[in-house]
């Protein structure tokens, strides 16, 4: 019914991943595997909804909090997460990044802690230092091919005096790692504990891809806590912007929107982003069961495709996101020789892994969320360049 290899020319369009690919790379006109929006047109349910939106003429001020919109984000959560929410509890904004730097601002105090696993969403660490914060890492270790969280050091970081919050990725960006029940309980009970806040960023919990389904954090949360996410990577609407969550705490949540409302002077919404976001989550259930297998074919063709190459990758496809996560370690490949080829030889960016934190070197990571005509090319292009600076 939808077809994912139609290649969209996205160039001319103001696209941040092709248009600007000069502002992170030095070069233009590389073929980008960047940031996470996807080269696909998004569902036909919603570019219909927005064209009747648009066609009433009228785009005036509007309100987040109708039955409309709560009804559906209720629905979506109900159905594709086995979960029921208290829609008192629901809060909007801009992004999932405002929401977060917001509460981080709200839950902490110039120079606290946020504990952060890493390496990590270069986001996270930009609004954790630009609200003049510190970042107090917990590295995730890799094992059996899988990422695993060592309890212990995450239980000394929250432990720390100036640890305020967690700040939660699930799942997890870039690694992909889909967090089980037993993990999230013990990080809920020592967060409890250690008197440590949870923010969780769950803007990825559609796109997951093995056995282990994701959990929201309100399934398991004690304390303090919020959950937020966004139909913006699911059905590749970011551009609209608008995302939304959970704040069960009400003196929290009143905060929160007081600040959005007042010092912010954001209370009311795009308008379109609400459009979009209803017919998301009344009628793109299709459209997304349709994109998340050709997404899930991408991702095993980057990993069929490289390890025939290099038999000693042994690269498993990540648990979820479309992001490949790719461990370069057993090459030694040089970075910085490896991105100067990418970028000068194949005419490819592809994010060097150093750029979610130290514990990246080694890595690259690789946005599979395209025809795969395009696909082709980059994991190609990153064969040549591997095996130009081996």
């Amino acid at each position: 019914m939808f077809d994912f290899s139609q290649v969209v020319d996205r160039h001319g369009t103001w696209c941040t991943q092709w248009d600007y690919v000069a502002d992170r790379f030095g070069t233009a006109d590389l073929l980008p595997f960047t940031i996470s929006d996807m080269d696909f047109a998004t569902a036909p349910c919603i570019l219909e909804a927005l064209n009747q939106r648009l066609a009433h003429g009228v785009l005036g001020y509007s309100r987040w909090k109708n039955d409309e919109f709560l009804s559906a984000v209720a629905h979506w959560f109900a159905r594709r997460h086995n979960t029921q929410m208290d829609t008192e509890s629901l809060v909007y904004g801009p992004s999932v990044i405002y929401m977060v730097s917001q509460l981080i601002r709200q839950w902490s105090s110039v120079g606290d802690g946020v504990v952060l696993h890493t390496p990590a969403y270069d986001a996270f660490y930009k609004a954790i230092e630009g609200n003049q914060r510190h970042v107090v890492p917990v590295a995730l270790e890799e094992r059996n091919g899988g990422w695993h969280c060592d309890m212990d050091k995450l239980d000394a970081a929250l432990a720390r005096p100036e640890s305020k919050i967690l700040l939660l990725c699930s799942p997890h960006n870039p690694t992909g790692k889909v967090w089980t029940r037993e993990e999230l309980e013990t990080m809920a009970e020592r967060c409890q504990r250690h008197g440590v806040r949870v923010i969780s960023d769950e803007i990825h919990m559609d796109m997951v891809w093995g056995e282990q389904p994701h959990i929201p954090w309100s399934n398991v949360a004690c304390g303090h806590w919020a959950l937020f996410t966004s139909a913006s990577k699911s059905f590749n609407i970011p551009a609209l912007t608008g995302a939304w969550g959970l704040i069960e705490d009400a003196d929290s949540r009143n905060g929160y929107l007081n600040a959005l409302k007042g010092r912010d002077g954001l209370s009311s919404p795009a308008v379109l982003a609400l459009t979009a976001h209803i017919a998301a989550y009344e009628q793109g259930a299709p459209w997304l069961d349709a994109l998340r297998a050709y997404l899930r074919d991408n991702l095993r063709y980057v990993a069929d495709t490289l390890n025939h190459a290099f038999p000693e990758l042994n690269w498993q496809m990540p648990q979820s996101t479309y992001l490949a996560w790719i461990d370069l370690r057993a090459l030694n490949v040089d970075d910085s020789a490896l991105q100067n080829a990418l970028i000068q030889q194949e005419k490819i960016a592809i994010m060097p892994g150093y750029t979610y934190g130290d514990e990246g070197r080694g890595f690259v990571r690789l946005n599979a969320g395209c025809p795969r005509s395009k696909l082709e090319k980059g994991v190609n292009g990153l064969i040549n360049a591997i095996r130009s600076v081996r």
